[in-house]
């Protein structure tokens, strides 16, 4: 199936602060929700490869959907913030990541278009890969994490929102090359356990 029209980035219904997922936390603070669980922890705040963890867990190679990937003219206020840092014009790329049957995330990065071109001949092979080939040195930040709701992903997941997201930005020699997003499926749970922890 060819790729099709780009979809409208997901909405956030809460937030961690900056300067909380720098620090490697949640933002635990009053209105917020409860701290997640260990393994979410690691997953959602770690800087691994998304796709090796979810290889790991499930005991499946990742599929990669395209979902679209077009020039991003006007990123407006979908974008996170770290997208004003790359050199335009941009490309943004939106998948789907499945183990066999199962879709576990979906994801959407923004590219300077000469550095997609450069990274992405491979459409459907996912991103560390590319940007790992001949053991190229490569630094992950985490910028962002979020609880985020859209239709399509109900569909897509076949679950219920809100779901957990975070936004992170691969560089090369202290050079930013992407900025990407991620929003993981409730079918982790079968995994990782809840997401949320309850406390004794």
């Amino acid at each position: 199936m060819p790729p099709s029209e780009l979809w409208p980035s997901p909405v956030p219904l809460w937030q961690a602060a900056p300067e909380a997922v720098a620090a490697g936390l949640c933002g635990e603070s009053a209105g917020d929700p409860s701290p997640l669980s260990g393994p979410w922890r690691l997953l959602l705040l770690g800087d691994g490869s998304p796709t090796r963890h979810l290889q790991s867990l499930t005991g499946v190679a990742v599929d990669v959907e395209v979902i679209a990937m077009e020039a991003d003219a006007d990123t407006g206020h979908e974008a996170p913030t770290e997208v004003s840092e790359l050199e335009p014009p941009l490309l943004r790329r939106q998948v789907w990541l499945r183990c066999g049957n199962q879709t576990l995330a979906w994801a959407e990065s923004w590219w300077n278009q000469a550095e997609a071109e450069r990274h992405l001949q491979e459409r459907n092979q996912p991103i560390w890969r590319s940007l790992t080939a001949k053991r190229a040195e490569l630094y992950r930040e985490v910028d962002g994490l979020a609880l985020v709701e859209a239709p399509a992903l109900v569909a897509g997941f076949g679950h219920p929102g809100p779901y957990w997201s975070r936004h992170y930005r691969f560089f090369r020699a202290g050079r930013e090359l992407t900025v990407i997003r991620e929003v993981f499926s409730p079918e982790l749970e079968r995994w990782l356990g809840p997401a949320q922890h309850t406390p004794s």
